[in-house]
């Protein structure tokens, strides 16, 4: 078995220059790591191109051995303790990591979903990775992206979804205002929180919704709240004048779950 123990092997920089997001999108790849992404990127039959093991790692978490033969399915590549450690993105290595390919973000949107979450400029990775683990949590299987969005296969993206990258489509729109409006044609209305408006997020049906979700500092850009259909916000109850973006979209989200359940 060989055993890469060099900084300078080629394949070992690339994997650390997948760090970059215009590397990223000329390979078409990004990396995940952890025991619990590797086994839910096999689970979910993710398109992994190899798979990179710390030949003498402790591990903190032992590989389900029916995992273990998965993993053999693949190219592995074994690194060495040293080399493992420079090319991972977290403190405390699992001595496990993968580079799987890109999906297409050029994907036709599916209008049978009763519910669509649209993200416009969400800065955050850690928000961004939240709101998709939240989106699969309820069984939605796509949301549609601004331009400004933060890059979804960015590392502290991929970890916070905790396996939801693999199930929801990620369609990334140039032109999120336009594509809207094409919602529309679909007899979907969209739905914005403002300040502006008496109606909470428990006054109006989410039946056949595009719910956007606004920027950190700034919110739903204006050009969109204007030709919005409907406006909500969040009762605030205590002295906090807003609250965090993902926490924002989870307290929706699951008030159309409760209306759904009580349908």
């Amino acid at each position: 078995m060989q055993k890469i123990t060099s900084k300078d092997n080629e394949f070992i920089k690339h994997i650390k220059k997948l760090k970059d997001k215009k590397y990223r999108n000329m390979s078409n790849e990004y990396v995940i790591e952890g025991i619990n992404l590797v086994v839910e990127a096999i689970r979910e039959k993710a398109p992994i191109k190899q798979i990179v093991l710390c030949d003498d790692c402790e591990r903190n978490e032992v590989i389900p051995k029916d995992i273990m033969y998965e993993i053999a399915k693949y190219e592995c590549v074994y690194v060495t303790q040293n080399i493992f450690k420079y090319v991972s993105e977290v403190q405390t290595p699992q001595g496990i990591l993968a580079i799987v390919e890109k999906t297409d973000t050029n994907i036709e949107i599916d209008y049978t979903q009763d519910i669509i979450i649209a993200l416009d400029d969400v800065q955050d990775p850690g928000n961004l990775g939240t709101i998709l683990r939240t989106v699969d949590s309820i069984g939605l299987t796509q949301i549609l992206v601004s331009k400004g969005t933060a890059d979804t296969y960015n590392p502290k993206v991929v970890r916070s979804t905790m396996g939801a990258i693999f199930r929801v489509k990620i369609i990334e729109c140039e032109d999120l205002k336009q594509i809207l409006k094409e919602t529309k044609k679909h007899k979907f209305k969209i739905v914005v929180s403002s300040l502006q408006t008496e109606n909470t997020i428990y006054d109006i049906n989410y039946h056949k919704k595009v719910v956007i979700i606004g920027n950190e500092a700034n919110g739903v850009e204006k050009e969109i709240q204007e030709f919005a259909d409907e406006k909500i916000k969040i009762p605030m109850l205590g002295k906090a004048e807003s609250l965090n973006v993902s926490v924002a979209t989870g307290i929706i989200l699951y008030e159309y779950v409760r209306q759904n359940r009580l349908n």
